[in-house]
């Protein structure tokens, strides 16, 4: 089978994407099988990534009324052969083929970010939990995970915002104006930038000076319980005498 692309390791990467990515209307795709082969439930809905009880209903009647099926051969999403295979031996999986086409890369975006007009009034709530909650963000990394300007952060910094009295810190991420993943690398990012406080280096092992003192005076303490022990031993001896001189008596 050809790939279409200049370079094989290319070729195989994208066709291990497009392997593990569903076909182009999977709801048509899984009709236009359903009518046209016969594939299994289970082949069908492995090729389509649906459940097997979604596509018994499509078979059924009971779903996709009124999709009309879309052939996955023409347009060289499935080949004849794979069809075929997968009809002789119903444990087979289908495979879906790699694109000819090479998309070209998108190009990264510059500028701010675009936030919904929906969203934009909850962009200072966004502010007031970064600044809150992670300090040790800059202006500019603030700006990139909101798409807020520098002066509505610093107003509501400062205070001075025209709706300060009712703002509430709400989590950007629960806004929907960034992703979980994009926060934690700016954390991360900022994190690194920021200096090291001098004062506290960490904690540290002790001096040999303070770990080989108690050492020093470990005969002292051993010599001067042997002498209590000793004086103890003494007194036993001088009771026992004078009770036997009291036996005697």
């Amino acid at each position: 089978m050809t790939t279409g692309f200049a370079s094989k390791g290319v070729g195989e990467a994208q066709r291990r994407f497009a392997m593990s990515n569903a076909p182009l209307m999977p709801k048509a795709t899984a009709v236009w099988l359903l009518d046209n082969t016969a594939l299994t439930f289970d082949q069908v809905a492995d090729f389509t990534k649906m459940h097997p009880l979604e596509v018994r209903a499509i078979a059924d009647g009971d779903a996709a009324q009124g999709i009309k099926g879309m052939d996955p051969l023409s347009n060289g999403q499935l080949t004849r052969e794979e069809i075929e295979k997968g009809e002789k031996n119903p444990d087979y999986r289908l495979r879906l083929q790699e694109s000819k086409v090479v998309l070209p890369p998108q190009p990264k975006r510059k500028g701010p970010r675009y936030t919904p007009v929906s969203r934009r009034h909850e962009r200072p709530s966004a502010i007031l939990w970064l600044l809150r909650n992670h300090a040790e963000l800059k202006d500019a990394q603030i700006m990139r995970l909101v798409g807020t300007t520098k002066s509505t952060i610093a107003s509501v910094r400062d205070r001075t915002h025209w709706n300060t009295s009712s703002l509430t810190p709400i989590d950007p991420v629960t806004l929907g104006l960034c992703s979980q993943i994009e926060l934690d690398f700016e954390v991360a990012r900022a994190a690194k930038e920021k200096p090291i406080d001098a004062a506290y280096g960490g904690a540290t092992l002790l001096p040999a000076s303070e770990t080989t003192k108690k050492d020093e005076f470990e005969p002292a303490e051993r010599s001067s319980d042997d002498l209590n022990v000793d004086a103890v031993f003494a007194k036993l001896k001088t009771l026992g005498g004078k009770k036997q001189d009291n036996e005697e008596e």
